[in-house]
């Protein structure tokens, strides 16, 4: 068999094997464990790319892999769609950014970081490839035990605290997902995401209270993860309190379970799941809504950069689900072009707010630390005429990064954040003909508006005090290139998300089409065919 048609398992195999190679070697080996890990991730760069491409080109379903060579709905199968394969696609992004920035001093932070790292995309890659329940809730442990090391990573008291408080609630949002699995599994016998679709029509009446009382406590599992109201509690202190690098690709992490919601929520409880059709739509709704507006509420009240853009990550979210309540597949297309937009902002923003608030102490320089941990009162003896002369243009240089980052969230024109929350917004408007839902799109419409001013409010708020305060309020050290060069390729994907607009905009409504129009992702993993095994030869 031909090594191209294990491309669909390339994205799990590459960085387990990555991170359990890295795992071999000291620790003080960091610049041949950095060497490692780039090509790794630049691998996955690559493959996921290639996915993409096939994806768009092939359809709905562009490959079934079939683990075992065992056919759907026993064996294990990795579906590679074009929901799928943009999410992997994002991730590598991501992770390269992220990754480059840590090898200028985070690498060296802590123990095993290139192995975490690599293992965490190995969860992260899984998760959005499988094709079953089960095996997503293993892909979400993996990706969540890489985590919590991460999470830790670099020590420090605020950082521990905060990634208890991580650890203890995922934990508790974990043991829900079982609980949720083992109801569904026990209704229905399985628990392949297309046999799933195809069984849970015909589930008999009284049996469906626990077939939607499972849905429910699986859902409220992927909200947790997704942050959503009031299950949010513990993410704006344990992401502002990351490591910047980490809280870089940790805002990939919620996406996880807004994705496992948009895949699961139109397949599983769509317009062909009987009786359970819409379940829970208006709840997620009413739920995105209010996350939105505690999100908000949250940006605006921040005083430190680092909590601004952990609240960002809960506006984000809450309008992702918000969104996907409203199940309409126009609403998703704006949604999924918003998703990737807000998902990079999110990720430069975290880099570029550790290099705005680091501390001109030499501790901090290695620790690079925020001001919430440090302080943001600078002691005035330690600044010298070197400095002044190199932070105006350090300043420049972060201050336009910082306004593109505030144009992308607040959604003002003309980058990406702005075409995305408008495509959201049309759709929302048009979607539907219920009055009910009607009132629910006008208010998702006003939530949506008054977050982007609050955010630009915010924004501005910080630029103000951050870039035009006089520098012996505030000094920002000298800014390595490996540094500076992730977030100018983050925000730099967003230029091109919007020079490039039409066909981004074709891919995610193709996209959108597919995951409400499921028969032919059924289809795909249940019409699967197993590999013919090869003839043996004869000897002669």
């Amino acid at each position: 068999m031909q090594l191209a048609n294990h491309l669909d398992i390339a994205p799990i195999i590459l960085p387990l094997v990555t991170g359990a190679f890295l795992l071999l070697f000291d620790e003080r080996r960091h610049t041949f464990k950095s060497l490692v890990n780039i090509a790794a991730t630049l691998g996955l760069l690559l493959i996921a790319g290639t996915l993409v491409a096939q994806a768009d080109v092939e359809g709905s379903v562009a490959s079934v892999y079939l683990l075992g060579n065992w056919a759907a709905p026993y064996g294990i199968v990795l579906v590679v769609d074009r929901l799928s394969a943009m999410m992997l696609l994002l991730t590598a992004l991501l992770a390269t950014a992220a990754l480059v920035f840590s090898l200028a001093r985070w690498h060296k932070a802590g123990p095993h970081f290139h192995s975490l790292f690599q293992f965490l995309l190995m969860g992260l890659n899984g998760a959005f490839l499988t094709g079953d329940l089960f095996n997503l809730f293993v892909f979400f442990e993996v990706l969540l035990a890489a985590s919590y090391g991460l999470m830790l990573h670099g020590l420090g008291v605020t950082r521990v605290r905060f990634g208890m408080h991580y650890i203890a609630v995922n934990l508790a949002a974990s043991m829900l997902f079982l609980i949720g699995v083992s109801l569904i599994y026990g209704v229905t016998g399985t628990l392949n995401m297309a046999d799933l679709a195809v069984r849970i029509p015909a589930v008999p009446a009284q049996d469906r209270a626990l077939l939607e009382a499972g849905t429910a406590i699986l859902g409220i599992a992927f909200l947790t993860k997704a942050g959503i109201w009031p299950l949010c509690f513990w993410l704006p202190g344990a992401y502002s309190a990351a490591a910047a690098p980490v809280a870089a690709i940790f805002s990939i992490m919620t996406k996880v379970g807004v994705y496992a919601v948009l895949r699961l929520s139109p397949l599983l409880l769509g317009a062909r799941a009987g009786d359970s059709a819409s379940f829970g739509d208006v709840g997620l709704l009413v739920a995105g809504l209010v996350t939105m507006a505690f999100g908000t509420i949250g940006v605006l009240a921040s005083q430190a950069m680092a909590r601004l853009v952990s609240y960002s990550v809960l506006v984000s979210s809450g309008t992702l689900l918000a969104a996907v309540g409203m199940a309409d597949a126009g609403v998703t297309t704006g949604a999924l072009f918003y998703m990737v937009s807000s998902t990079l902002t999110i990720g430069a923003l975290f880099l570029l707010v550790e290099l705005v608030d680091r501390s001109q102490d030499p501790a901090a320089n290695v620790l690079a630390v925020t001001m919430e941990a440090y302080g943001d009162d600078p002691e005035e003896e330690e600044i010298d005429e070197e400095v002044g002369v190199t932070l105006p243009a350090t300043l420049a240089i972060l201050g336009i990064c910082f306004v593109l980052c505030g144009l992308l969230l607040s959604g003002l024109p003309p980058l990406s954040g702005f075409l995305g929350k408008f495509a959201l917004l049309s759709a929302a408007l048009s979607a539907g003909d219920d009055g009910a839902i009607s009132g629910m799109a006008w208010a998702f419409f006003a939530v949506l508006i008054i977050s982007g001013l609050f955010a630009m409010v915010a924004m501005l708020r910080v630029g103000i005090r951050t870039f035009w305060a006089p520098p012996i309020e505030g000094v920002v050290p000298r800014v390595l290139v490996v540094e500076f060069a992730p977030v100018a390729l983050l925000l730099a994907l967003c230029v091109v998300m919007t020079v490039k607009a039409g066909p981004v905009m074709a891919y995610v409504d193709a996209t959108s089409q597919s995951l409400h129009s499921p028969d032919a992702y059924i289809e795909g993993v249940l019409s699967a065919r197993q590999v013919p095994s090869p003839k043996m030869e004869v000897g002669r």
